[in-house]
């Protein structure tokens, strides 16, 4: 049997490991994120907080004839800098939890 003081101690250290996880997610969904494709013809920008922020196409990347080559850069890149955000997130956070699955954390 657990003695009072024991859980207070570990209800402390929950709170301050909440605490810590709460910054840590504040601070990497404010991070910004950038992945290009088509050698660098389309480049993105998301945040953690999985929000486009910039989309840039430089202007030999628009083919009106292959509309579905610029869609498909646009989708890489745009998938690709939201892996980077999420692998991003699940690994600090896999930091201050020691590895442990925490769902519904983030």
């Amino acid at each position: 049997m657990m003695g009072g003081g024991n859980m207070q101690q570990l209800a402390r250290q929950a709170q301050k490991l909440q605490q810590q996880m709460n910054k840590m997610q504040e601070e990497l969904e404010a991070r910004e994120y950038e992945a290009s494709a088509g050698g660098g013809m389309v480049t993105v920008k998301v945040t953690g907080k999985k929000e486009l922020v910039s989309l840039e196409i430089k202007p030999e990347a628009v083919d009106p004839d292959d509309v579905e080559m610029l869609q498909d850069m646009v989708m890489a890149a745009v998938n690709e800098a939201l892996r980077a955000a999420t692998d991003t997130m699940e690994r600090e956070m896999g930091k201050l939890t020691g590895g442990l699955n925490m769902p519904g954390l983030f």
